[in-house]
């Protein structure tokens, strides 16, 4: 068996995109590398007859970023992002089947955002932010460029490209507003449209309105608002006519599960579709009938379809299922997909099952020994149902133990932990990478995150930090009572929201020996003022700093309110250019700890944002984690 190594984590290439053609033979993904060594990320498409010889081949031999491939109506052109004339500013293409042949279909100078092939064959539709103007450039090259807010701010249009014409034309619809998503009804009638008031994440999640447009006449129509933060349209035929269905965040708060919301054309009446499940709807996929619906459940994920009477489970798939496309007959479907020890492939099959590994886009891993992983249910202490992961050191049993255990947070708070390989540098969630070096993992998925339904994901609201850090306890107080974590060589990391939970516990108690905050959060205050999300984030910490004279709801659940306390040795990892948790948050706790002299280890990261993309970061990550625990951990 192989060891595994750091460079073998980064510098491996993962799928991504997976567009299965109407006519369920041709299938195209998105093959990119997991870092990048300078600003732009060279990623490939990949093409096959998955139900001919299965022999895969790149599309174009370009170096460039390509993306969002999309299959035309007859399944003989597909159509991809490329930015492979100017690196930065993508440009619809077109590849033909019958001659092999690539073609720039866009010269928008904004650059191209998203793309939909219409029913009609000779019509795109396009997302694309305003050309610059001539006084736009020359402001430029004189740095005369104040930037007002509020004031031509970037915004996505609906566009229009007539094939035969290569002409783009902007019909005059939605206002002011950013376009965020488009979806056509599969009779090739209007198309839905998802609008937001501006293209920031704190304000334009909360201002989603939907619209029809039907591209023959150039008209629109406004439904009215949606829930916040909507996506994923998709239409479907009933008896009562069509239907408009999209996922966002289940009211009244703006920290809850997601909902599955179902808006009757006719009626003009809206349900929400998966009130009360115990799982939470991550994806919808259009079909000509009913769409289908991927489902967060627990440590799993559970593939359902849309039916009158509501979700009808088709078929259950370990740890995660992404990406799903399907043939407008919903026979087949393609998808991301892996297991506990192998990586994340295309896979296809029908919706019921079972689904067959068609990529290998990590063969270097074969042969590398993983440490064993199994799920782990338990209950906290107010009796709530939890779940959560174990890794163990690789080569070693749960006999074997007491071991040195590392507890990693996932972020979010909503997201969570699958049951699946645990192999990627995204925030320091490096289960198995620590599990190469004789450490077990504990991998939590307290309340407040997905997979549970509405109310378990709710319960952090206004209060983060509380129950969320008690689950976590009661987690590592099991692995205690089971021999298999050492209770006196315990260690705590996280990156984001689990960044926070990380410098959260180093200031409520002494029983971890070493902490990583990654990307975390020091102060809810300033994140609300501050950070991409700030509306969102009000919704966890309960208060702003605009609420009046404090104390605030926010201080009492702020790590640097506790940061007197602090007695275990903290390392902080930050990206310079984060702006979802900007590093003043960083510079904050180190000037904190700094303070009251507690030991502690602070590294930026240039050009990094809320993750590390570059490779040799990544790398430094990697080697730094488990350097740090080594030295306060291992005997």
């Amino acid at each position: 068996m192989k060891g595994l190594t750091a460079e073998l984590v980064v510098e491996g290439r993962v799928p991504q995109s997976p567009a299965l053609a109407p006519n369920g033979h041709l299938l195209c993904y998105v093959l990119a590398p997991i870092s990048r060594i300078d600003d732009h990320l060279d990623t490939a498409l990949w093409l096959a007859d998955i139900e001919g010889d299965g022999v895969w081949r790149r599309a174009t031999a370009d170096t460039a970023t390509e993306s969002r491939p999309r299959w035309s109506a007859d399944s003989r052109t597909l159509y991809f992002l490329s930015d492979h004339a100017e690196r930065g500013t993508p440009q619809v293409h077109r590849f033909t089947l019958a001659d092999d042949g690539v073609t720039a279909v866009t010269s928008w100078r904004a650059g191209i955002t998203d793309h939909l092939p219409l029913a009609d064959p000779n019509l795109v539709a396009l997302l694309a932010e305003d050309e610059p103007t001539e006084q736009d450039t020359r402001r430029a090259q004189d740095r005369d460029d104040a930037i007002v807010v509020g004031e031509r701010e970037p915004r996505a249009r609906l566009r229009l490209l007539d094939l035969r014409t290569g002409q783009v034309t902007t019909p005059s619809v939605f206002g002011d507003r950013h376009v965020v998503e488009l979806r056509q009804r599969p009779d090739g009638g209007p198309l839905a449209v998802l609008t937001q008031a501006g293209a920031d994440k704190d304000y334009g999640p909360r201002t989603g309105r939907l619209h029809l447009f039907d591209p023959t006449t150039g008209t629109a129509e406004d439904l009215g608002p949606v829930e916040a933060d909507a996506h994923s349209l998709a239409w479907w035929p009933a008896e009562d006519g069509w239907h408009l269905g999209y996922i966002a965040l289940t009211p009244p708060v703006l920290h809850a599960g997601t909902a599955v919301f179902d808006l009757a054309m006719g009626s003009r009446v809206r349900r929400n579709r998966t009130a009360d499940l115990p799982m939470c709807p991550t994806e919808l996929c259009q079909t000509d009938a009913a769409p289908l619906v991927v489902f967060a459940d627990g440590l799993n994920t559970t593939l359902a379809r849309l039916d009158p009477d509501g979700p009808t489970p088709l078929s259950q798939h370990p740890g995660h299922l992404d990406a799903l496309t399907t043939t407008p007959a919903g026979k087949t479907i393609a998808a991301l997909t892996g297991t506990r020890h192998q990586p994340t492939n295309v896979h296809v099959g029908p919706p019921t099952g079972p689904l067959r590994k068609i990529t290998d886009t990590r063969p270097e891993l074969d042969g590398i020994a993983f440490g064993a992983q199994r799920p782990l249910a338990y209950r906290a202490a107010d009796g709530l149902d939890l779940d959560g992961l174990l890794v163990l050191p690789v080569g070693r049993s749960a006999s074997d133990g007491p071991f040195p255990l590392v507890t990693i947070v996932h972020g979010g708070p909503y997201d969570r932990y699958a049951d699946r390989l645990q192999l990627f540098s995204f925030h320091g969630a490096q289960a198995q990478w620590l599990a190469t070096a004789g450490y077990a993992v504990f991998l939590p998925n307290p309340r407040g995150g997905q997979g549970h339904g509405h109310e378990f994901a709710a319960g952090v609201a206004g209060r983060v930090g509380r129950e969320e850090w008690t689950d976590i306890l009661t987690g590592i107080d099991l692995l205690i009572a089971e021999g298999i974590a050492d209770p006196d060589r315990l260690g705590i990391a996280g990156g984001s929201h689990g960044g926070f939970m990380a410098a959260w516990a180093v200031g409520q108690t002494d029983r971890f020996r070493a902490a990583l905050v990654n990307a975390g959060i020091a102060d809810w205050g300033m994140l609300v003022a501050t950070g991409e999300y700030g509306q969102f984030d009000v919704a966890l910490s309960g208060s702003t700093g605009w609420d009046g004279i404090g104390p605030h709801p926010h201080d009492a659940v702020s790590p640097i309110s506790f940061a007197s306390r602090v007695r275990t040795p903290v390392l902080i990892l930050h990206g310079a250019e984060d702006t979802n948790v900007p590093l003043g948050q960083a510079v904050y706790f180190h000037r904190a700890l700094r303070h009251f002299g507690a030991e502690h280890e602070f590294v930026i990261y240039p050009r990094e944002g809320h993750s590390m993309r570059e490779r040799n970061h990544q790398l430094d990550v990697l080697r730094r984690t488990r350097a740090w625990f080594d030295r306060w951990l291992q005997p």
